[in-house]
């Protein structure tokens, strides 16, 4: 009898893992949402004429970051892209992501910020779809301008793969990280799916819908910048 009980409840444990996992995605996801619609809706927020020329936007809510004369950074959240091979579709499914890296300079002890890049070329969005990318290193990345009213045509901007923002205390501001890592978290991407699904096919091959969870997110996206008015 107590054998059985035994079995019954590690049974039970085993099945409840996988929803608490997938769970725990579907949070990340709605935080990501959350802090991409309270950014654009901010005064001084991302110029409007750099989101429509982004090819895919990174949304890491609470990264937290940690000064040991170094400053170590970790994260984990979501991208999204335009939808299809030339990234000119809606805003795709999240795939989800991971931040990783140490970065030199001045730094504030540990704290937990808001991060969003722009991914500005059809190179620098592929490479990160497939793999790893160093910031700076395989893209050249730098500090977003912020307010609606900045020009995107400046030298900074028209070199840079990717620009990267963040908040902190209700503060919204560019900022670099390069020397951090970026890459796709496919293991979240199972437990937020339920199965095997990469980053390139929630993206170029439209293998998700949207989920419930995601739907703040993309109704923002979809409403802040519908069209891609990128060259590339």
């Amino acid at each position: 009898m107590i054998k059985k009980t035994v079995l019954g409840i590690s049974l039970a444990f085993s099945l409840a893992l996988p929803a608490l996992a997938q769970n725990k995605e579907q949070v990340r996801v709605e935080n990501a949402g959350k802090a991409m619609q309270e950014i654009l809706n901010a005064p001084d927020s991302i110029p409007k004429n750099i989101l429509d020329k982004a090819e895919c936007v990174v949304i890491l809510p609470s990264v937290l970051k940690f000064s040991f004369g170094l400053g170590s950074s970790y994260g984990r959240g979501v991208m999204t892209c335009r939808g299809g091979e030339t990234f000119h579709g809606s805003w795709s499914a999240p795939t989800m992501m991971a931040l990783e890296g140490v970065s030199a300079g001045l730094q504030f002890g540990g704290s937990a910020t808001d991060f969003v890049l722009l991914l500005m070329s059809t190179r620098s969005a592929t490479s990160v779809l497939s793999s790893k990318v160093k910031l700076g290193g395989n893209a050249t990345a730098a500090a977003g301008p912020v307010g609606r009213t900045s020009s995107a045509e400046t030298d900074v901007t028209l070199r840079a793969e990717i620009l990267s923002y963040s908040r902190a205390r209700g503060l919204f501001a560019g900022i670099s990280l390069a020397g951090s890592t970026l890459r796709p978290d496919n293991s979240a991407n199972k437990k937020l799916y339920g199965k095997e699904v990469t980053a390139k096919s929630i993206v170029f091959d439209n293998a998700m819908p949207v989920p419930d969870c995601a739907k703040g997110l993309h109704d923002a996206l979809e409403k802040a910048s519908p069209v891609n008015e990128s060259q590339n």
